[in-house]
């Protein structure tokens, strides 16, 4: 991975409180994966930004390397990695991410 695309991943999650990178958009996920995370994040009601890997080859595999972690989608909350879309459910089933998002301050928005 370039340090070009490592800069501009780094930016994109430090600059948003929570972040999806996923395949597609919110409103047209391109595989069931990332649909099933904008369902849990809008479930929630928290107020998220998504990067659509699939419109730049160089982030699909430069957000990969900079995770460590092989699957999209991919949660970053403040900076921190959260998971996929399995971890996500479990947080979400057991209320943790629910937690993490309060703890944060970003419990949703009423």
């Amino acid at each position: 991975m370039t340090d070009d695309v490592q800069a501009r991943l780094q930016t994109l999650v430090d600059s948003n409180d929570v972040l999806l990178f996923m395949k597609g958009s919110p409103l047209f996920p391109q595989c069931g994966f990332s649909s099933r995370a904008i369902a849990i994040l809008n479930h929630i009601g928290v107020e998220f930004e998504s990067v659509d890997v699939l419109q730049d080859q160089g982030v699909r595999q430069g957000i990969k390397a900079f995770s460590d972690w092989p699957t999209i989608p991919q949660l970053y909350v403040k900076g921190e990695f959260v998971g996929g879309s399995d971890i996500m459910m479990e947080m979400y089933e057991s209320g943790e991410l629910q937690q993490l998002l309060t703890e944060k301050g970003l419990a949703a928005q009423a």
